[in-house]
């Protein structure tokens, strides 16, 4: 059965990342006043390459749901075929379109909103951008209902944290967002965090179950419970290439976290 595929017009492109040749895009979606997804979905765009091959590359939508309206971040790849299309302007320049299909994913926040750890490498920070403008929208609601979410955000470089300001606003103005931007090749300049982001995961849980007097590792599930009447305080979302996703799974597996727990999406 044919995706109904629809049609999206570029209002604006920004570089975030000359170094990393990351692209942030704005997109409305046209002939439709509304396109709904839940925070963390993706969409599939398509194009013909230069040998007339249909080509389809799934995208993190880099937003909430507003209006018609949504945000992907794109780093341009050397010899990809998409990533360039989209990110060179002679390919694509504003007010051009692109076709896509979507919403599609499972990538999404559980319900009730709990505690969480948002973790991201590269541009798997776009899913975590959604969930917070969802979360902390921009008319000073809070769908949180206070629970406490950090964002852990690694890369290797300064010129590599993407909206970064945009967190920095964010963490100042919502007091239970805590925003970790870490680096693994920091130049001697860098003030922040160091390191991967495993080792500041590991400092959130220790130090939270530490405060909540919650043992670890934690106490295994009762077996009897039904897998879909399993809830827990605390979630953690990870996005990001295989190396990085894997490490934090098993990290929190040594934690003694439920499977459940571990909310996660690659991209390679």
């Amino acid at each position: 059965m044919a995706r109904e595929l629809f049609t999206a017009r570029l209002l604006r492109k920004d570089c975030i990342s000359e170094v990393a040749q990351c692209y942030h895009f704005l997109f409305e979606v046209e002939g439709r006043d509304s396109f709904n997804y839940l925070p963390g979905q993706f969409i599939s765009a398509v194009a013909a390459d230069e040998n007339g091959k249909q080509q389809t590359r799934a995208y993190s939508i880099a937003s909430a749901a507003r209006a018609n309206k949504f945000d992907l971040c794109v780093n341009r790849v050397e010899d990809g075929f998409f990533s360039n299309h989209l990110a060179d302007l002679p390919d694509l320049p504003v007010g051009a379109t692109i076709d896509f299909h979507g919403p599609h994913g499972h990538f999404t926040l559980q319900e009730p909103i709990t505690d969480s750890i948002l973790v991201a490498t590269g541009t798997g920070v776009a899913p975590m951008r959604a969930y917070l403008q969802w979360l902390f929208p921009a008319d000073g609601a809070d769908r949180s209902q206070g629970k406490e979410i950090w964002l852990v955000y690694g890369t290797r470089h300064e010129t590599d944290i993407y909206y970064k300001d945009e967190f920095e606003a964010l963490e100042k103005r919502i007091p239970n967002f805590h925003y970790l931007p870490t680096l693994s090749r920091a130049l001697d300049s860098w003030t922040g965090l160091r390191g991967h982001v495993q080792v500041h995961v590991s400092k959130i849980i220790e130090e939270r179950a530490a405060r909540l007097g919650q043992p670890l590792p934690a106490p295994p599930i009762d077996p009897a419970i039904p897998a879909a009447d399993l809830r827990f305080d605390i979630y953690t979302y990870i996005c990001g290439l295989n190396f990085m996703v894997s490490g934090v799974r098993e990290l929190l597996d040594g934690y003694g976290w439920h499977k459940k727990q571990i909310v996660f999406e690659r991209y390679d």
